[in-house]
């Protein structure tokens, strides 16, 4: 099965931008959907967008479309999440997960779908 790592959370400040990225390792093949969740305390593990395995579909729910861009290095199998224009409301921990799918072309908008998860970024914007 994939494996996923990520990196690059932290501390910033409103207004400012941060990326994550998400490395895929292990049983990787062009069979996943990669999405990116957050969660905040008090609330439910939240979908923010996906991309499709060749990176060239994606995704995004209301709450971060237009501020967060989802993107994939396909030759190193990295995906990332650009998040710009960061509020205090953004404050959570961040995870990427994988959704099996059947074409590397399908971005999968199913939050129920993603079965294999990341170890969490912390991300905290301050006012």
């Amino acid at each position: 099965q994939v494996q996923l790592g990520e990196s690059g959370g932290g501390l910033v400040q409103a207004g400012g931008s941060l990326r994550l990225s998400c490395a895929a390792s292990g049983r990787t093949c062009s069979c996943y959907a990669l999405g990116w969740f957050r969660l905040a305390p008090g609330t439910a593990r939240d979908l923010l967008g996906a991309t499709s395995w060749n990176g060239i579909n994606t995704y995004y729910t209301v709450p971060v479309k237009g501020r967060f861009t989802i993107s994939k290095d396909n030759f190193n199998n990295t995906v990332y999440l650009q998040m710009n224009s960061l509020k205090p409301e953004d404050t959570a921990v961040y995870y990427c997960a994988a959704a099996r799918t059947y074409t590397d072309d399908y971005v999968n908008p199913r939050r129920d779908a993603y079965e294999y998860w990341g170890q969490g970024s912390q991300v905290t914007v301050s006012s």
